[in-house]
């Protein structure tokens, strides 16, 4: 293990700066410099190559380049801020795509966009106070929900779990939800009923079950008809006809991000079975 920290302390004080399609795919840690390729044009005078991409130039960048979660923008430079494994994902259109590290953490940082599974701690006026899981609480106003008035309050208590969408996500205010879309309707978020389960899992399995390709989904409602919820800050809720079944769902949500296909698949039939 010493051996392991050795080289890694090594690699970050030894080259200050990598270029990002070399470490794909590898573990890249805290303080890292990373340098994003511009491909240029073919036809152009300087012909095909690659040059670091100058994030505060005046010149307008040939490609568009997203920098998501673990990687932050400090003046030219693109700085890694977890420890993970560098990912990309092509563009769909042209572009540079996105690069992002992949983390297996359970501490959610709010972002704004995110759908949120929040839990009512308490009301001070007209807003709500809700747990997120955040370093702070959320705050919620009665008139963020579907049809809400000055006489027409929703009915939410203390202990009610919410699910909604942050707005506001800056690390020097408070974060913000609504439980409404930009038309003013629900588009399902709101209070969430009595009945279920909460349990919460890493932030890594929730986009690995969002995923549009992701079949665990899929064959959890081949196997029990329930409801299920998820939010981006790492919970997950979950409903089926029985408490029994509800545990059985639960259980193999959170076991599904150490187990193969193969393993999955095996588990699936021996439930069916039964």
């Amino acid at each position: 293990m010493a051996e392991v920290l050795s080289v890694a302390t090594q690699s970050v004080a030894g080259c200050r700066a990598r270029p990002a399609h070399i470490v794909l795919n590898q573990v890249v840690l805290p303080g890292e410099e990373l340098v994003l390729p511009e491909h240029e044009d073919v036809n152009g005078l300087g012909g095909a190559g690659e040059q670091p991409l100058r994030l505060n130039s005046g010149a307008r960048p040939r490609l568009r380049v997203v920098c998501g979660p673990g990687l932050r923008r400090c003046g030219d430079r693109l700085l890694v801020t977890k420890c993970g494994r560098l990912r990309h994902k092509e563009p769909g259109g042209g572009g540079g795509g996105v690069y992002w590290v992949d983390s297996q953490q359970k501490r959610y940082v709010p972002v704004k966009g995110d759908h949120v599974i929040g839990i009512v701690i308490a009301k001070s006026g007209d807003i709500f106070k809700v747990d997120v899981g955040g370093s702070e609480p959320a705050s919620l106003s009665y008139l963020a929900f579907e049809g809400a008035t000055k006489r027409n309050r929703p009915n939410v208590q203390v202990g009610d779990l919410i699910y909604g969408q942050c707005v506001v996500a800056n690390k020097d205010m408070e974060p913000e939800m609504v439980c409404i879309d930009s038309c003013g309707r629900a588009n399902g978020m709101g209070v969430i009923g009595q009945d279920g389960l909460l349990f919460k899992v890493t932030l890594g399995l929730i986009r690995k079950l969002l995923a549009p390709d992701c079949e665990i989904i899929q064959e959890l409602g081949k196997l029990y008809p329930l409801e299920i919820v998820f939010g981006m800050n790492g919970r997950i809720w979950v409903k089926a006809k029985t408490i029994q079944q509800t545990l059985i769902l639960a259980n193999v949500l959170e076991a599904c991000e150490h187990m193969t296909t193969d393993q999955r698949k095996q588990i699936f039939a021996r439930l069916a079975e039964s």
